[in-house]
């Protein structure tokens, strides 16, 4: 059987969010917030095989199949499944109120 493997793209507002999570957390620990980041990231590339094994994103409007997410720690991360790439769509807090798109 062949695993089909997808490129992991992030969006510029994504990463923009990561960089916020950083310097949130940083205020209390820069180790933390290393270690947070890391494994933010480190899941993310994980995508790139049977992403389909993440729910449904509710908050994505008319959602075709193809906008998933997955939480980690206290974040939803947020991405889009396209025929050989993935983009990361948004990393939000979830004590935020959800945003739907």
């Amino acid at each position: 059987m062949v695993v089909q493997q997808y490129e992991v793209l992030w969006n510029a507002i994504a990463r923009k969010q990561v960089k916020k999570i950083y310097n949130y957390i940083e205020k209390e620990s820069v180790q933390n917030a290393k270690k947070v980041i890391e494994e933010i990231l480190d899941a993310t590339e994980k995508l790139d095989i049977n992403p389909d094994r993440f729910g449904l994103d509710r908050y994505k409007n008319n959602n075709d199949g193809s906008y998933r997410y997955f939480e980690l720690y206290s974040y939803r991360i947020a991405f889009r499944i396209y025929k050989t790439k993935i983009r990361i769509l948004q990393v939000r807090s979830t004590h935020q109120e959800p945003l739907t798109y």
